[in-house]
């Protein structure tokens, strides 16, 4: 009866053990299922993004020879063209903070929370 107390606590060792494990696998798993929707979801935008590119640039280039047959010499188009995306780029970065940091920032932590 002696050895009985010392069995059931060695028995309690062992299913905290087990318990502990088991907790950290199911921790390794949700970990892993978070960071492959965050990713997955990353890829499927950036292939969005990059046939949107490639329209937009197609578009431009058409853009600016129109404008360029409008005023006359082909790359007067281009040149024009190329000033409008110079003061949206200005534009842009002075309120990129604003703009893209703070709303990526959010999405990113509630995809990481949920």
């Amino acid at each position: 009866m002696q050895n009985e107390p010392i069995n059931n606590l060695e028995s309690l060792f062992d299913r905290t053990g087990d318990y502990v494990e088991t907790r950290l696998e199911l921790f390794k798993l949700k970990a892993t299922h978070k960071i492959s929707e965050v990713v997955g979801g990353l890829v499927s935008k950036l292939a969005s993004i990059f046939v949107i590119l490639i329209f937009i640039m197609i578009a431009n280039i058409g853009i600016a020879l129109v404008l360029g047959e409008w005023l006359g010499k082909t790359y007067y188009g281009f040149f024009a063209l190329a000033g409008v995306y110079l003061v949206a780029g200005l534009i842009f970065n002075a309120s990129k903070n604003k703009l893209v940091k703070g709303p990526v920032t959010d999405l990113i932590i509630k995809k990481i929370s949920n």
